[in-house]
């Protein structure tokens, strides 16, 4: 297989982690009382930190902690490499905790869906810090695509619903540039275990302030339901992480949208959510454009 193959296959493999972890976010509420985002949050990623630090740590006692490039792997933890991981690290940590937020207020699919205007942010962050070429047909799927989540948020019509909206919509902003940072990490040849344990390190320590000040007791099965979260984010992680290792985001990008699928399919078989039309034109309007996006790129 060809990078662009690569890339597409470890993005529909993000997509169903990610859309695992959606459904085991919104389906701790279930089980107990509501949990604030920065608590699922500490829970989704530990597990991924403790993948990520079982396959890191034993290469890095071996003096291998990065393939793939012919210079020596130290060489490649530069300065300007240490401010990016910090940068993928913080935005996505904010996007987690905003789109934590969503699903607990909003429909998984609608939260989800925003979430996914991230992969437009990527290609728009991409080139205004990478020098990746857009097109003007690129940008105009990106206000495509702006349109589609517009549909889902629907401003003035669920007053009620539209801080939560805002904030998944946000999250995929959030999302994007962290995205961008990792394709930049990609191309710096750091290796994709790493990104993933220091993000996932990173956002365990952002949240813990939240738990020491505003703990929440978790319930049993709640605390395995967010296990299962921290599986499908692992899986997601490790996904969208290679992937713009292997590919150019604007290359890609359009494979990311078949979590839209999977999450509107668990919404609708595990908690009987069926989208309205309004929220099924704007997430068509977002596959089309996405779609549209991969042909003119």
């Amino acid at each position: 297989m060809n990078n662009v193959v690569k890339g597409a296959a470890c993005l529909v493999v993000s997509a169903f982690g990610f859309a695992v972890m959606a459904a085991c976010v919104r389906g701790a509420d279930s089980f107990g009382a509501c949990l604030p985002s920065p608590e699922k949050a500490f829970f989704r990623n530990l597990v991924a930190m403790a993948v990520a630090a079982g396959m890191f740590l034993p290469a890095l006692r071996g003096g291998d902690s990065g393939r793939g490039g012919a210079r020596p792997a130290q060489d490649r933890w530069t300065a300007s490499a240490w401010v990016t991981l910090v940068l993928r690290a913080a935005f996505g940590t904010l996007g987690i905790f905003l789109n934590f937020y969503a699903l607990s207020h909003v429909p998984i699919a609608d939260a989800m869906a925003l979430n996914k205007t991230a992969p437009f942010f990527t290609v728009l962050f991409s080139a205004l810090f990478l020098g990746e070429r857009v097109t003007w047909r690129q940008g105009a799927c990106i206000l495509g695509a702006f349109a589609g989540a517009m549909c889902v948020v629907k401003p003035g019509f669920a007053a009620t619903a539209l801080v939560p909206a805002c904030a998944g919509f946000a999250s995929g902003l959030c999302a994007g540039a962290a995205y961008a940072c990792v394709r930049k990490l990609g191309v710096m040849k750091i290796p994709p275990k790493a990104i993933v344990l220091f993000f996932s390190a990173f956002s365990c320590l952002a949240s813990v302030p939240f738990l020491v000040f505003d703990w929440h007791p978790i319930a049993p099965m709640q605390l395995v339901v967010l296990m299962g979260a921290g599986v499908g984010a692992a899986i997601g992680q490790f996904g969208v992480t290679a992937a713009y290792r292997f590919a150019e985001p604007r290359r890609i990008v359009a494979w990311d949208y078949v979590n839209i699928l999977f999450v509107a399919f668990f919404g609708l078989v595990l908690f009987g959510q069926v989208p309205d039309a309004v929220s099924v034109i704007g997430m068509a309007l977002i596959v089309f454009f996405a779609l549209r996006l991969r042909r003119v790129g």
